[in-house]
Parts: C-alpha cells; sequence; structure tokens
C-alpha cells in the first residue's frame, strides 16, 4: 500500500458477503475505504464498519462527491436468473467502469466467476460482456475469476444433521473444485491493488488445493458432524427433466422462467469444474488453476457445525 494516498479505495457491492470481506481486508490493510449503499440503508442497518464513508445513490455521484484511488466490484446478481444478470453483472457493472473512468480511478477491481470460461448460461454471458468491457475501457485492471465459495458447498448441512444422505450428482466424482474462503478471496483481490503482476489481466484463483471433488466436500462434511458417511446418487436425466419441465412452464407462467434459470444454473454445476479450462484439450486442469491463502473446507464445516460461522445462501441454493 502506498501511505502517501489519502483517497479511498469505493467497494460496490460492499454489503454483500464478499464485499464484506474486502472491506474488512481493505481496513486490515491500512487503505481508507468507502462504499456506496443501496438508499434503504441510509437509515443504517447495513453492518458496515464506522471507518467506511458511506453514501447512498449513484456511483458517478460518489466517485464526484469524493475521489477514489482505486474501485472493488463486487456487484452480482442476486439469482443468476437472465433478467437480473443482464441488469446487474453488465448494465450495472459497465456503468460503474464508466463512472470510474470519467473519474480517473487508478484501478479497477472487477469480482468475475470461473465459470464463463464454458458460458451456456445467461450470467455468464452477462460477466463475460463486463469483462470486455473493463479490458476495452483504458482503466488499468485486474479481473479475477474465482472457483466455487465455501457457503455454495454447503448447503446440505441440515439434510445430513436430519439423518439424511448427502446427495451427489453421478457417481459425485465427475467434477472437482478448489474452494476458496471470503476471507482468503478478499484478501487476494486486494492484493491485486499494488501487485503490477496482477495488472491488466484476467485472474482465475483457487482455495489451497489440492482439488475436491461433490463426493470428498460431502466425507468432510460427515467428519464435521461425527457421522458415518451415507450418500444418494442422482441420475442427471432427472435434473434434465425437471430444466425441461419448468422451461415449458416458464412460456406462460413467469415465475416457472425464473424457476428454470436456477435448474439450469443447477444443472451445470452438477456437470462442470470449476478450474482452469484448457483450451486445448477442452478438459479442466487442476494443476494449472492457482491457489491463495490457507483457509481449508473441512475446516469451515467444522466451524459450521460448532456454530462458529453461518453460510447464508439466499436466492442462491440448490438444495
Amino acid at each position: 500500500m502506498n501511505d502517501s494516498a489519502e483517497a479511498p479505495v469505493l467497494v460496490l457491492g460492499a454489503t454483500g458477503t464478499i464485499g464484506r470481506a474486502v472491506v474488512a481486508a481493505l481496513l486490515t490493510a491500512g487503505y481508507p475505504v468507502a462504499g456506496v449503499l443501496r438508499p434503504h440503508h441510509a437509515a443504517g442497518g447495513h453492518g458496515l464498519p464506522e471507518a467506511v464513508r458511506s453514501s447512498f445513490g449513484s456511483v458517478a455521484a460518489a466517485l464526484h462527491e469524493r475521489p477514489a484511488a482505486a474501485v472493488i466490484c463486487c456487484m452480482a446478481s442476486r439469482t443468476g436468473a437472465a433478467d437480473d444478470a443482464w441488469a446487474v453483472d453488465q448494465a450495472a457493472t459497465v456503468e460503474a467502469m464508466s463512472a470510474a473512468r470519467d473519474a480517473g480511478v487508478g484501478h479497477f477491481v472487477l469480482l468475475s466467476a470461473i465459470c464463463v470460461q464454458r458460458p451456456h448460461l445467461e450470467f455468464q454471458r452477462a460477466k463475460l460482456a463486463a469483462e470486455a468491457a473493463l479490458a476495452a475501457s483504458g482503466l488499468r485492471y485486474s479481473i479475477v475469476r474465482p472457483t466455487a465459495y465455501f457457503k455454495s458447498l454447503s448447503g446440505q448441512l441440515d439434510r445430513l444433521r436430519a439423518g439424511k444422505p448427502f446427495l451427489v450428482f453421478g457417481d459425485g466424482r465427475v467434477t472437482a473444485c478448489k474452494p476458496i474462503s471470503d476471507g482468503d478471496l478478499a484478501r487476494y483481490m486486494v492484493g491485486c491493488l499494488d501487485d503490477s503482476v496482477r495488472r491488466n489481466r484476467i485472474l482465475p484463483i483457487g482455495g489451497p488445493g489440492p482439488a475436491i471433488t461433490p463426493h470428498e466436500q460431502g466425507g468432510l462434511l460427515f467428519r464435521a458432524l461425527g457421522a458415518t458417511p451415507r450418500f444418494r446418487h442422482v441420475p442427471l436425466r432427472l435434473m434434465d427433466g425437471i430444466v425441461g419441465v419448468l422451461t415449458l412452464g416458464g412460456r406462460v407462467a413467469p415465475g416457472l422462467r425464473a424457476k428454470a434459470d436456477l435448474a439450469r444454473i443447477g444443472r451445470y454445476y452438477a456437470t462442470q469444474s470449476m478450474l482452469v479450462l484448457n483450451p486445448e484439450t477442452g478438459r479442466y486442469d487442476a494443476d494449472a488453476t492457482p491457489e491463495t491463502g490457507h483457509e481449508t473446507l473441512g475446516d469451515f464445516y467444522e466451524a459450521l457445525v460448532r456454530g462458529e460461522v453461518t453460510a447464508p445462501r439466499g436466492d442462491h441454493a440448490v438444495f
């Protein structure tokens, strides 16, 4: 960090899970921090530290009022459904880039996702459009593509506590990922501000290895619970049937259309690894997937079982 810099780092999406972790990492590193919050947070209740200089309105207005040295954008659509994705992952994100460029911001760090390597879903296409806009913006940038989050791999805890088996698609060993904690991801993103090697690059990143499969994730969760592992293997054709029914129903019922989007997202993650994709072989490569940090999924599961941490997933819940 440059101690002479007084302009803050502006965090977008600061009240989200990763945004809060980024705020904490910036403050720990000694950066002044600002955030643009939704108007309903003006009365309080956002839960951010008092040291964060908050404004309520547009990114352009915030940067006009208080110039920023850098922007870290953690904004993401809540559901991943098509309309939400193009409104937030693309339009709102590109609007923020434009405001940052016009305000002379020195560096723009964008939180993307590793799954955009093989885009089958609208939210992936929206994120790719935002990445392309940032690369063409003239801003100095870092595009961070993390693998699976701990919270997204924690949805079956209540099932197992109720004595039910852990659900896996197929044999549970077709896909793999290097899960990354909120804190390790946040520290990596903050590190982009001072690391010249991470400038003007797309940066896939995972947590500490090795890569693990869904079957191994289930084993870790059973171990944290002190229970004997039990698995139920769900055929992918069942997921295909659900997607098909919801897609047909969505032609007449908008609510079912949104559910079909979520089902397609679920099926994607059941068949695709969250690792670096080798473009020559078309295969995912665990060895080529960079690692960072020290926090492991197994340790997180143990803390989750003890009630020391929570894993709210909201609209992203699949199970």
